[in-house]
């Protein structure tokens, strides 16, 4: 808008353009919310950063999306963020870290020389025993390694490599059955450290001969009978030399499932200790 001013004296027609308040008012307006905005973010993640800790605290792309700015310019407060849920996770912190990060529950207690069966036996479960064994082993070969057993058995071939792996490494490994330890886990349960195979209280031991099947032609089919019978009878002879029964005692026991409870499992020999907890130690009586 454009107003005339006649100066004084003269005829001459003075043109002078307006100030717009508008325009830059509104402009002032969203660069102050910008830089509100942009204020309160850099405050959060200055007030993100604390003295090193086993807390974990949500990542920096989490943080982003849990900040957001009021209308008044004041960013609101990200949450940390809590276990999830599913799978059991722990928190744990590399050393050198500032801050913890969430972890399988398996992984963290690994750190620890614990390692569970707690599955059918593989090739696959197998091999990553066997790796985490040799790790171990590596890392520090005058500490034991301790194997909690809750398995209903597996592969025969798969569950002879875990055991001759327990037997390659220096160092003592402890077995200790914390549920059920059938067929192949009772095997690798007795094929522990001498002394120190434990079992609780509760727990059950299971033994039985090897099952297969094959198919095919009748020669093919007379091969697989005679390594099974093969790995059999070499089953029976370890079993043997791990509970001190004698080999026809084996077989015969072998024959069909035969079920045992923690102290019958120690009489037998596959076991070397029961832990049981001290009466006046129990609270839950």
């Amino acid at each position: 808008r454009r107003e005339r001013f006649i100066a004084a004296g003269t005829s001459k027609v003075v043109r002078k353009s307006t100030f717009r308040p508008s325009r830059f008012e509104n402009h002032y307006d969203k660069m102050k919310s910008v830089l509100l905005t942009c204020a309160g973010l850099l405050a959060s993640y200055a007030s993100a950063y604390v003295s090193p800790s086993f807390v974990p605290r949500a990542s920096l792309g989490q943080r982003t999306k849990m900040v957001t700015a009021t209308p008044t310019g004041k960013p609101t407060r990200s949450k940390i963020t809590m276990m999830p849920i599913g799978v059991p996770k722990v928190a744990y912190r590399v050393p050198g870290s500032n801050s913890a990060d969430w972890v399988d529950i398996y992984n963290r207690l690994y750190r620890e020389r614990i390692i569970f069966l707690g599955q059918e036996i593989d090739d696959e479960l197998a091999n990553q025993i066997i790796g985490v064994l040799l790790y171990l082993d590596q890392e520090d070969n005058t500490k034991p390694i301790y194997l909690y057993i809750n398995c209903p058995g597996g592969s025969v071939i798969a569950g002879l490599a875990i055991y001759d792996c327990m037997n390659h490494i220096a160092s003592e490994v402890v077995t200790i059955n914390v549920g059920l330890a059938a067929s192949m886990a009772s095997f690798i349960l007795a094929g522990g450290s001498k002394g120190k195979r434990l079992a609780l209280p509760s727990s059950r031991t299971m033994i039985h001969q090897p099952m297969g099947g094959a198919q095919g032609q009748a020669e093919d089919i007379k091969v697989e009978a005679a390594q099974i019978m093969r790995i059999r009878d070499n089953i029976v002879k370890m079993y043997s030399m791990m509970s001190g029964q004698t080999q026809e005692q084996i077989t015969t026991d072998l024959d069909r499932d035969n079920f045992m409870s923690a102290q019958q499992a120690l009489e037998y020999g596959l076991v070397d200790r029961v832990v049981e907890m001290p009466r006046e130690e129990n609270t839950q009586l």
